[in-house]
C-alpha cells in the first residue's frame, strides 16, 4: 500500500528534575548540598532513509514520544539524558508543522531529499538543576531545585513527493502504465478501464552508454484536478520534482475523447496547480497508434503540439513502436534541464524556511 501523506503527533521527552540531597558521611560534618542535575529529555528527528519508500507505517502509528531524562541523583551526579527518537521517512519527504488553532495552516520546516538528511522537529526538555547548583557563600544548605522542562509537542504533516526525472501525465486509461512497463522493470497494474492506476509508479529506464533515468507514472488526471478533483492534489504534487513531463495521449479513439482537448486540459491543469509545472520541458506522445482507426486525430494533435513548440512522437506502449526515439528525446530534454538552475522548493507558508542545519542543533546548554 502506497501512502504519501500522513499526520504525526510528536512529543519530545521531558527533562528530569533536579535532586535535593546533602552529603552525609562519617567525619564530614556539614558536607553541603550534593543534589545532581536531571538529564535532558530525548529529542525527535525526522531522517531521510533510502530503505523505505512509503509513509504507511505512520498511518497506523501516528503518536511518538521520546524518552524522558532521568531525575538527578545524589553525590553531585547528573541524570542520564533521554534517548533521541528518529522517524525514518522516504527520500523526497517534506516536513510541515501544523498550526494548533484548528486552521490546518502548514508551516514548512524541511525538505529531506538526500539520504541521511535529518531535521529536528521536537526538542527535548532541559533537565532541572539540583540543589548543589544553588549553593552560595551565604546559603550553604539550599533546598531549592528545579523541575525538568517539558519536551516540545508538535503536530506534523509529512508529505512525500517522488524523486523522478521524467513524469508521465495524461487522462486515465491513456496507456501510461503500459508505457512504463515497456521501458522499465516496473510492473504496475494494467487493465482496460479508467483509474486502474491509483498510486504513482517508479521505473528506471536504461539506455545505451550506461545512461539511465527515473520515470514516474502518475495516476490519470481529469479536468478540475488542480482543485483536488479525482485526488488531483495528491497526484499533481508528485510531478513537482520532475524535470521533464511527457504527455501520454490516447489517439485510438476508444476513449471517445478528442486528443487535442486532452492535451489542452492537462496543460491547463498543470498551470493552474502550479505555474512552474507548466514551465517544465514537455514532450507529447501520441499513444496506441497500433489501434488507431483514422489518422485525422493524430494529425490534429501533431499540429497542436507544434503550435505549442512541443516535440511530438507517435508510439505504441503495447508493441514498442516509436518508443526508442521517445526515450532518446526524454534523455536529451533531461540533460538540458539538468544544466538549468533548480527551482525553489514550494512552501505552504510565506515564512522563510529554516535550514536543516539550524534545526539539528543538540540539547540546550545548561544554564
Amino acid at each position: 500500500m502506497f501512502v504519501d501523506e500522513v499526520d504525526v503527533h510528536a512529543t519530545a521527552g521531558d527533562g528530569g528534575r533536579g535532586c535535593l540531597a546533602f552529603r552525609r558521611e562519617k567525619r564530614v560534618p556539614r558536607g553541603g548540598p550534593s543534589g545532581g542535575d536531571g538529564g535532558h529529555g530525548g529529542s525527535i528527528y525526522v531522517v531521510a532513509s533510502p530503505h523505505t519508500n512509503t509513509l504507511i507505517s505512520y498511518r497506523f502509528r501516528p503518536e511518538f514520544t521520546a524518552e524522558r531524562g532521568e531525575h538527578g541523583p545524589g553525590s553531585n551526579r547528573t541524570g542520564r539524558n533521554g534517548a533521541d527518537l528518529e522517524l525514518a521517512v522516504p527520500l523526497g519527504t517534506q516536513v510541515y508543522e501544523k498550526s494548533d488553532d484548528h486552521s490546518n495552516r502548514l508551516r514548512f520546516i524541511a525538505d529531506l531529499a538526500e539520504a541521511g538528511s535529518r531535521v529536528l522537529v521536537a526538542r527535548g526538555g532541559r533537565g532541572g538543576l539540583g540543589n548543589a547548583r544553588f549553593a552560595t557563600a551565604t546559603n550553604r544548605a539550599p533546598r531549592k531545585v528545579q523541575p525538568g522542562e517539558p519536551g516540545e509537542e508538535k503536530f506534523l504533516r509529512l508529505e512525500l513527493k517522488l524523486l523522478a526525472d521524467v513524469g508521465l501525465v495524461g487522462f486515465p486509461n491513456a496507456g501510461k502504465s503500459t508505457l512504463i512497463a515497456r521501458i522499465s522493470a516496473a510492473r504496475p497494474k494494467i487493465a482496460d478501464y479508467p483509474f486502474t492506476t491509483l498510486t504513482p509508479n517508479l521505473g528506471v529506464v536504461g539506455l545505451s552508454g550506461d545512461r539511465s533515468f527515473v520515470v514516474a507514472d502518475v495516476p490519470g488526471l481529469i479536468e478540475g484536478a488542480h482543485r483536488g478533483l479525482g485526488l488531483g492534489h495528491q497526484f499533481l504534487r508528485h510531478l513537482e520534482r520532475t524535470k521533464v513531463l511527457v504527455h501520454v495521449i490516447d489517439v485510438s479513439g476508444a476513449s471517445g475523447r478528442d486528443p487535442v482537448d486532452d492535451l489542452n486540459v492537462v496543460k491547463r491543469e498543470l498551470e493552474l496547480f502550479q505555474p512552474t509545472l507548466a514551465a517544465k520541458p514537455q514532450l507529447v506522445a501520441a499513444n496506441k497508434i497500433d489501434a488507431i482507426g483514422e489518422e485525422t486525430s493524430v494529425k490534429a494533435l501533431e499540429a497542436r503540439a507544434r503550435t505549442l513548440g512541443l516535440p511530438f512522437f507517435q508510439i505504441s506502449g503495447a508493441t514498442g513502436a516509436g518508443v526508442p526515439a521517445l526515450l532518446e528525446s526524454m534523455w536529451g530534454a533531461l540533460t538540458a534541464a539538468q544544466r538549468a538552475p533548480t527551482d525553489q522548493i514550494d512552501s505552504h507558508d510565506s515564512e522563510t524556511p529554516r535550514t536543516t542545519a539550524a534545526l539539528t542543533a543538540g540539547p540546550r546548554p545548561r544554564g
